[in-house]
């Protein structure tokens, strides 16, 4: 396939929801930029610019192992046209977090490779970006063509990359992992929908099922990690995803989240004059 704009479909023309997938793969960049410019990403710009893009992109990625779902649940199949797209924003994201790593050890590369290989959590994230350009590199039609059924046994490997690139951003959390957290979550729903059987993936009871499994899965990890891998009382921790005084906790708002999925599919049922499921 000959190379094209990113806003442009197969076709060459312009496409609107590519367009919007590209503002929404840019923008924290733009923050970011806009951040260093007025000098508010703190003392040492460099390490919280090196965090951001590592946590977009498990953001991205985890997003990317969205879209067939949501496509298929709420009906709408031109969203699988960005899966492409996204991962590869989501192996940008994961490059430029890695390039400025390198940025952090001043370019000495034998500084960064003996960091890699002494902190378990760089090699988990090193190992997770390596995969991710593996595939990357084999996203294209040609690439598709000559691998042939193969091709989607390879690809299958986002299903062990992503649960990696998740383990790097818990650990490197540390006493505050309420996001890795939070994109666990999703990634459980995720992986859940996929083992589905077919009939039932777009079943409201399977759904809400799924999404109360995902929180409840999602406060599960929640409580290990604080009792494993910290000093802090995990079961406060724990307890606090039933107050909801101070907002909702990252498992609450999965399951907010998967609800508010089976509401949105349900009104596109009955706006395409379906009826409910």
């Amino acid at each position: 396939m000959a190379l094209t704009a990113p806003w442009r479909d197969r076709a060459g023309r312009v496409c609107g929801l590519r367009l919007a997938a590209l503002a929404l793969l840019s923008a924290p960049g733009l923050l970011l930029l806009q951040g260093w410019a007025a000098g508010t990403l703190g003392p040492d710009p460099v390490e919280r610019a090196t965090h951001e893009t590592g946590r977009w992109a498990i953001r991205f990625l985890v997003l990317t192992l969205a879209v067939t779902p949501l496509g298929r649940v709420l009906g709408w199949p031109r969203l699988f046209a960005l899966r492409r797209m996204l991962g590869l924003g989501a192996l940008a994201w994961a490059g430029l977090h890695l390039g400025l790593f390198v940025a952090e050890q001043n370019g000495v590369l034998w500084r960064v490779a003996a960091e890699i290989a002494q902190r378990a959590y760089l090699a988990i994230g090193f190992a997770a970006l390596c995969g991710l350009a593996v595939l990357g590199w084999t996203s294209t039609d040609g690439w598709m063509r000559r691998l042939g059924r193969r091709w989607k046994r390879l690809h299958r490997l986002v299903f062990l990359l992503a649960p990696l690139a998740l383990l790097h951003a818990f650990i490197q959390s540390k006493s505050d992992a309420s996001q890795a957290v939070l994109l666990a979550g999703f990634l459980l729903w995720l992986l859940g929908w996929r083992v589905l059987p077919a009939p039932w993936q777009g079943r409201p009871g399977a759904l809400l099922a799924l999404g109360l499994g995902a929180m409840l899965g999602a406060a599960l990890i929640e409580f290990l990690w604080y009792a494993l891998a910290t000093n802090l009382p995990a079961g406060r921790i724990a307890l606090a995803n039933l107050d909801l005084a101070f907002g909702p906790r990252p498992a609450v708002w999965v399951g907010i989240v998967a609800a508010a999925l089976v509401a949105l599919a349900g009104l596109r049922r009955i706006a395409a004059g379906r009826g409910p499921a």
